[in-house]
């Protein structure tokens, strides 16, 4: 591993270059008029792959943005890692709030500051220069490595699922790795082994054909706007436990020693709240911050719409009122049992005198691992090799679906093997990557092919 390790510290500066290209392709997969921008992201990834010595790059089309696969696959008798990543971003919404441009990549106090740098391209791209220090000196990876890129992980992963149901053969592996998740904190490497699942519904209402003078008709017809928010106020309690009758059924509860481990671990609640700029820490009554992150569902508001939202004053009552709700779930949470709850719930809450339209939108099913498998535990050794510290295991509070759907269809564990802070703004404006955090993720994960070689079945 020397030489792999000595050139990966010899072109530092190089990989930075290159990255800052990755991060300046706006592939927002949200937006319609930026679909140009995601497969030209694709292709540059694809190019990307050929070039660092990975064979059979493909694109494969789908009813949406393009699936990029790669495989290396000259270890024999080696295990084989399928690697996940996406090369899709966020929108960048609000743009005012930016300190630099969030597509010309930005360096300011160790941190290159774009949209995509922490979620994914970032991460994504240190497994990319790991791959090519193996080849570049060796000759070879000490692994057999497929590599599957999507450019729809920021709308749902639409066609993902089919994707991989039709591609068993192809991706068959031993162990997926992805890079899409932080660190537990600055200085705290860290193994995730579990995540939440998500429900994400949008909820229209109308209560007249057109807007209405709110003096001629305040009194006679029902404000959408007010309708709304009582339904929206009937979702959970004042101690934030959630009220969807059968929600809490399935859940399955912290083990106590699992309790025992996050109490020891350095969180201060104060000092997150402040680093939020949040006045007080609010969640379900009788658990830690960490337990309702990691561990417990919640429900909550993502957006609304409704009514005169300009500057001065309009009297009105609006037509029509909306919002954008979803719920994070936790094992052994059903996303469509949960969607069927809640919109049995709003049916029964919802008042007669407006009409009323529930639409699902997209989830995925929680996950988790049990951090004593020899997969974890690999991974667990590289990062200490690439940062000098042992690792604490933690679960996060996010969601990647399709972690679920590589255990339920090809049958595999997932090694969530993420080099990001909490702080790094990821979905929104300023997103950033320590550059520490980027070098010493490309040094373990090249220590982590190296790790799992080991393994045998």
């Amino acid at each position: 591993m020397n030489n792999v390790i000595d050139f990966i510290n010899t072109n530092r500066d190089r990989y930075l270059d290159e990255l800052k290209e990755y991060l300046a392709i706006p592939s927002i997969s949200a937006l319609p008029q930026h679909a140009p921008d995601v497969r030209r992201c694709a292709e540059w990834t694809a190019d990307e792959l050929r070039r660092i010595g990975m064979n059979n790059v493909q694109l494969f089309e789908t009813p949406g943005h393009p699936v990029v696969y790669a495989d290396w696959l000259g270890a024999e008798g080696a295990p084989t890692i399928l690697f996940y990543g996406h090369y899709d971003v966020q929108p960048v919404d609000p743009l005012e709030l930016w300190e630099s441009p969030p597509f010309e990549a930005t360096i300011r106090d160790g941190e290159i500051y774009a949209r995509g740098a922490a979620d994914d391209k970032g991460q994504v791209f240190m497994h990319f220069k790991a791959i090519e220090a193996h080849l570049k000196q060796n000759g070879r990876l000490p692994v057999n490595m497929k590599v599957i890129l999507e450019g729809e992980e920021e709308v749902g992963s639409a066609n993902l699922d089919n994707f991989i149901k039709d591609h068993k053969d192809l991706l068959a592996a031993d162990v997926v790795v992805i890079s899409d998740s932080p660190m537990f904190d600055r200085g705290i490497p860290s193994i995730c082994y579990g995540l939440r699942g998500l429900v994400y519904f949008q909820i229209d209402l109308r209560g007249t054909r057109s807007d209405l003078h709110s003096g001629s008709f305040g009194g006679a017809v029902a404000n959408p706007n007010m309708a709304l928010a009582q339904i929206l106020a009937q979702m959970k309690d004042r101690s934030g436990r959630v009220k969807i009758p059968g929600f809490y059924d399935d859940v399955k509860e912290l083990r106590e020693e699992e309790r025992e481990q996050w109490k020891r671990l350095p969180f201060n609640e104060r000092r997150y709240a402040k680093e939020l700029g949040a006045p007080k820490l609010f969640g379900e009554s009788g658990y830690t911050t960490l337990e309702r992150v990691w561990a417990r569902p919640t429900f909550e508001v993502n957006g609304m719409l409704g009514g005169f939202t300009g500057e001065g004053a309009k009297t009105v009552i609006p037509a029509i009122a909306m919002a954008k709700v979803s719920m994070r779930l936790v094992p052994n949470q059903d996303p469509d049992r949960i969607a069927e709850l809640f919109e049995a719930y709003v049916k029964k809450i919802a008042p007669k005198t407006v009409e009323v339209k529930v639409t699902r939108m997209h989830g995925g099913k929680p996950w988790m691992t049990e951090f004593d498998n020899p997969f974890v535990q690999a991974a667990g050794r590289a990062i200490e090799k690439g940062f000098g510290k042992a690792p604490v295991f933690n679960r996060e509070g996010g969601s990647i679906p399709v972690v679920a759907t590589f255990q339920e269809i090809l049958g595999l564990p997932s090694v969530l093997f993420g080099v990001g802070l909490p702080d790094e703004n990821a979905h929104a404006p300023n997103e950033k990557l320590d550059l520490q955090n980027f070098h010493g993720g490309v040094i373990a994960s090249a220590y982590l092919y190296d790790e799992v070689a080991t393994i045998r079945a």
